[in-house]
């Protein structure tokens, strides 16, 4: 009889695999949870992270959210921070060799990381690691013998250095080194399935190997798909500035959610919550019978979003200052307080509104600020400008405007 501890296998495996887009190998991964439930023992799984950044955006959170799914289901979640990895530097999807980082820096971002994180996760229920605790203490002697199981031949199969040896660009040997020492973190913590972004296939999979090298059964991979960003176009990324930081102002990450293209909300819903397949199912039938208005969906998406990383009361007052804003056309009771002067010098007496909205980082440049004033969607003061050459007095500006972007960017801004 199977332990109650555990759901039964195939119901695991339904959760397990929504908004998965690959597990390798399926069999193996289904085997492994079939063990899992008649020894009552969990399975070890396991997600790497490099702090390159202090801060994460939701698309990052995709595959901590999966983690995360692991974990309800009573299955030991560990989450790896990769501070001697940081200083090196994944190779994926770069196309020139990454300045490496300081220990300070690492130390810095490895403790955002961590309080962000576990807006996800069950701190209590975290295996928390640092892979210092063994990469920084390898002799020259384990690296080299670590280097004798894995050929060259196939690490140059990778994209991401094919591709710059093919245009002539360099390629350091610290890079080559990246997947075969971060192939150690799984076999130090000898799990049982590994997490990662389709993009970081190929570490996985070396990661895999390795572990059998090593005398270890070989874990099982599952891989998220690059959630795109609000743009519908790229992924989300913050050089891009089509992005939703989850320490932004509920208001605000409930203005960006509202952005998305109507076509986005499934996969949002599919990758940034825990609902069940099922759920999403029935709630896109309403969508499409009509009985459940598009935009009604997203605000039910955007306050299920605010609420795991702000709390209910703050997605229920981010939707009511957008109802507020949006629907009912009202300037909010409450709005966001943006502040800059970076970019003034000691002569200036005014600058144009494009340049501002831009600097605010209200569009991500300052090309898409000057179309949407000639589109007229812009407001400076309360009234509607519509000449992209438009200027502001900063003497005006000290005593704080109103400046209203779009349908849902509201600010007030002072220097």
């Amino acid at each position: 009889m199977m332990p109650a501890k555990f759901k039964p296998v195939e119901e695991q495996l339904a959760y397990l695999k929504k908004g998965v887009a690959e597990i390798i190998p399926e069999d193996e991964f289904k085997a492994k949870l079939e063990q899992s439930a008649k020894t009552a023992k969990p399975l070890r799984v396991y997600l790497g992270v490099d702090p390159t950044a202090p801060d994460i955006h939701l698309g990052h959170t995709v595959v901590l959210r999966k983690l995360k799914h692991f974990q309800d289901l009573g299955h030991t979640a560990v989450f790896l921070i990769g501070d001697f990895s940081a200083m090196i530097g994944d190779p994926t999807g770069v196309s020139e060799t990454r300045p490496p980082l300081t220990r300070e820096q690492v130390d810095a971002n490895a403790k955002t990381y961590l309080e962000q994180v576990f807006k996800i996760l069950d701190k209590e229920k975290t295996e928390v690691r640092y892979n210092s605790e063994w990469l920084s203490k390898m002799s020259a002697e384990d690296v080299v013998r670590l280097c004798s199981h894995y050929r060259l031949a196939r690490m140059l199969e990778r994209e991401d250095f094919r591709s710059r040896l093919d245009k002539g660009q360099p390629i350091s040997v610290h890079e080559l080194l990246y997947p075969l020492l971060t192939a150690i973190d799984a076999v130090k913590l000898q799990s049982d399935v590994e997490l990662g972004a389709t993009e970081q296939k190929f570490n996985l999979l070396v990661h895999r190997e390795i572990q059998r090298e090593y005398g270890l059964p070989g874990q099982a991979i599952l891989t998220m798909p690059i959630l795109v960003g609000l743009d519908g176009q790229r992924k989300m990324s913050k050089s891009l500035g089509n992005y939703v930081g989850i320490t932004e102002p509920p208001a605000e990450i409930f203005g960006k959610m509202m952005s998305i293209p109507d076509e986005l909300t499934w996969s949002y819903y599919e990758l940034l919550t825990d609902r069940t397949p099922q759920e999403i199912a029935a709630l896109r039938k309403e969508v499409a019978g009509g009985k459940l208005h598009p935009m009604d969906a997203k605000m039910r998406l955007a306050k299920e979003v605010i609420s795991d990383f702000h709390g209910a009361d703050a997605a229920k007052k981010a939707a009511e200052h957008f109802q507020r804003v949006f629907r009912d056309r009202e300037t909010p009771i409450e709005v966001e307080e943006k502040r800059w002067h970076d970019w003034i010098g000691p002569t200036t007496q005014s600058l144009p509104l494009a340049k501002l909205i831009f600097a605010l980082r209200l569009t991500t440049s300052r090309s898409e600020a000057e179309r949407l004033i000639k589109q007229g969607a812009v407001e400076w003061d309360g009234n509607r400008v519509d000449d992209p050459s438009f200027q502001v007095s900063l003497e005006d500006i000290r005593d704080g405007k109103l400046l209203k972007v779009g349908k849902l960017r509201v600010v007030t801004v002072t220097l």
